[in-house]
């Protein structure tokens, strides 16, 4: 099967992270910005990388973009950039749905929402980093946090002490919460432990992926 091959523009600390990542993740990468030292910086660990100003439709034009599954427009500070950015994408005939784009404010993300960009597809890195942060503050036990829907989250959680010896089914966090476990991995393993796990006796060394409404996880916090 083809790697997926995606499209990153605008490499402020947002973008040029996000690129070395999907990179890093064997994902063809072409990374563009208008400023020659980003790319400069960035050409070793993408699989391209141009100096074009996504601003300017023809410029955008003479690129691949066609090929790619999911462009990425990582330009959030600048509203005019990132917006003329958007259209210029559309006019070429991107698809919605292949779009993502980062916003810096609630207005910002309206607007991209009126320019037809799905919602799920627009990302707010410096909010959602806080929440995360925040709540890892206030869960130590909770070792990382990602918002999933509206009112529900995926959330790292180191395993209680209360949960050791004890299966999933003696548990009965679903019924009892509301949330299910979706992945158990034991640190002192590579692989982690998917599918059927109502069966599997819990140690002190797991960490359990949790998913479920927000107010279920908060009270699995200790």
């Amino acid at each position: 099967m083809a790697s997926k091959q995606f499209m990153v523009i605008g490499l402020g600390s947002t973008g040029f992270f996000l690129a070395k990542q999907l990179n890093g993740l064997g994902y063809e990468v072409l990374a563009i910005d208008k400023n020659p030292d980003k790319i400069q910086d960035i050409a070793s660990s993408v699989t391209q990388a141009v100096v074009a100003d996504s601003t300017r439709k023809k410029q955008l034009l003479a690129l691949p973009i066609q090929r790619a599954d999911f462009i990425i427009c990582c330009i959030g500070e600048d509203l005019e950039s990132s917006l003329l950015t958007i259209l210029n994408l559309k006019d070429l005939g991107i698809a919605d749905s292949k779009i993502f784009a980062k916003s810096a404010s609630p207005e910002q993300s309206a607007i991209l929402e009126k320019l037809g960009i799905p919602q799920d597809n627009i990302f707010h890195p410096e909010r959602d980093m806080a929440i995360a942060l925040a709540n890892r503050l206030d869960r130590p036990n909770m070792l990382d946090y990602l918002p999933f829907l509206e009112g529900y989250s995926i959330v790292e959680l180191a395993c209680p002490e209360a949960f050791y010896g004890k299966t999933l089914k003696q548990l009965s966090l679903t019924s009892k919460y509301g949330v299910q476990v979706i992945a158990i991995r034991d640190t002192l393993e590579k692989e982690p432990k998917l599918g059927n796990l109502a069966d599997y006796e819990l140690k002190d060394t797991d960490i359990l992926f949790l998913l479920g409404p927000n107010e279920a996880l908060e009270k699995l916090r200790t």
